[in-house]
């Protein structure tokens, strides 16, 4: 690690246990994000059909569903499974909602790989193009020297061996430079280390060579044909697409990008990247720690369990798995304590779908499975009560229809015994965004001063001051 990143992470990690984290940052950052909008439809969607249609079982989806909220680290969102171009089960676990999109963290990396793959099918790339000739307006005599053997090839397959990390950019507004000015601790090539600033180095590429945006350069090419207007990609202090994380998208565009990688880079009978690029980037490049993942990695993709599948991940649970031999998408969203494949939710997930998981074409149609089904995914996505059973969790059987609960007293009532309190907190730590995620979106905030709380109209918020900002959120119940 260069000494100005060990001195930046150290005073990090000092303002943290101080609880001061407002004035960290040595970025210049204005907050990007825009609100999603719920008034634009969504373009080219999915046909929907019963499982059965597919060969695949309600009643097994029903408890995949099930068993997936029963884990005990994994805070499920959302899930998305599809069959032959169509999806089959879906469901948006309460308290989140279908449609809108979700942070990807680095399940994005495998998109910056794909704006890649368009440049060299353009001619414009190559794999073993010099990363320091690419960037030679930007490079120190240093990075000529340290870097001169680093190609496009070792960035997509993290194995650069560069020690620029992610911790890396609270030291500056330049993060090429910190990349390119960082030492090498591993020959280039030699050994996988899992870096996201490789793939943001990816993004910066695209943008020298074609000057513009990685987010913008991909919309003509990828967004625009498979109808994905609803995304926002996050940039740097200057305007590079982050690449490696920062990407918010919808769950069902993020299975249009598997279905199209599963079709070998064609959508709607259109060859939209090519083939032999798809093809290559889901081969085995690198061996991969077994804490993160028993199968390799390729190109910005991670190798599967079965044979010939692959995935987009992202830490926490979001996922987008390929299982070609199946001709099936399993997208999932989550907010899990884990941050690569191997996971609790991958276990689930490859106790259904991996192994010797031979299902038909199509099955009898069963109507009550079905049902069940449908009532299943209803009940999860009003109010999720988990029941521990059967090995990885679930509801117990034997019973049907919704547990009575005890009557509770009426949350309004203690809302207007609320009404125009406020406190005042001593030490102010906590924010209302997690550090981690103050550092991923260089977004630091002084923290929370005070909570105060509103009935108004019939409807509970809560109050919260932090630093010079205001915020009302409005309070569900049950």
């Amino acid at each position: 690690m260069h000494m100005r990143e060990q001195i930046a992470v150290y005073e990090l990690l000092r303002a943290m246990i101080r609880g001061k984290t407002g004035h960290l940052s040595k970025v210049t950052f204005t907050p990007q994000k825009p609100a999603f909008s719920f008034s634009k439809e969504d373009q080219q969607p999915f046909p929907r059909m019963s499982p059965e249609k597919q060969g695949i079982s309600s009643r097994m989806l029903s408890d995949f569903f099930r068993d997936l909220a029963a884990l005990q680290h994994t805070d499920i969102h959302h899930v998305m499974v599809l069959r032959n171009g169509a999806v089959i089960g879906e469901c948006a676990y309460a308290p989140y909602r279908k449609e809108i999109w979700h942070i990807s963290h680095s399940l994005c990396k495998s998109i910056t790989g794909m704006a890649i793959g368009f440049l060299i099918g353009e001619g414009r790339l190559t794999l073993e193009d010099k990363v320091v000739r690419i960037l030679e307006s930007k490079k120190s005599l240093l990075a000529g020297m340290r870097q001169k053997n680093l190609t496009v090839e070792h960035l997509l397959t993290m194995s650069s061996g560069v020690n620029f990390r992610e911790t890396g950019i609270v030291t500056g507004d330049d993060w090429v430079k910190g990349f390119l000015d960082a030492s090498v601790s591993e020959s280039p090539g030699t050994k996988f280390d899992y870096n996201s600033m490789n793939s943001y180095i990816l993004s910066a590429i695209v943008t020298e060579i074609t000057g513009e945006p990685m987010d913008q350069y991909l919309t003509p090419r990828l967004f625009a044909p498979l109808g994905i207007e609803q995304f926002f990609w996050e940039a740097c202090p200057k305007g590079i697409t982050k690449g490696g994380w920062g990407l918010f998208l919808r769950p069902e565009d993020a299975a249009k990008l598997g279905q199209l990688y599963l079709d070998g880079g064609r959508w709607k009978g259109k060859q939209i990247i090519d083939e032999a690029w798809v093809r290559e980037s889901v081969r085995k490049k690198m061996d991969t720690p077994s804490k993160m993942s028993d199968w390799g990695y390729g190109y910005q993709v991670w190798m599967g369990d079965r044979e010939g599948s692959f995935l987009f991940n992202g830490m926490l649970g979001q996922n987008v798995i390929i299982y070609p031999d199946l001709n099936m998408v399993i997208v999932t969203n989550a907010g899990s304590r884990e941050l690569f494949v191997k996971s609790q939710l991958m276990s689930v997930v490859q106790s259904y779908f991996g192994g010797d998981f031979r299902p038909p074409s199509v099955l009898p149609e069963n109507p009550v499975a079905y049902d069940e089904f449908q009532r299943t995914c209803a009940w999860l996505e009003s109010v999720r009560e988990v029941r521990h059973a059967r090995g990885w969790g679930g509801w117990k059987r034997g019973k049907k229809g919704r547990k009575t609960q005890k009557k509770q007293p009426q949350p309004q009532i203690q809302m207007r015994k609320l009404q125009g309190a406020f406190y005042r907190l001593e030490r102010q730590q906590a924010g209302l965004f997690p550090l981690i995620m103050q550092v991923f979106h260089n977004n630091f905030t002084d923290g929370i001063s005070s909570l105060g709380f509103q009935y108004e109209g019939g409807k509970s918020y809560l109050l919260i001051k932090a630093g010079a900002l205001s915020k009302r959120l409005e309070l569900g119940f049950n």
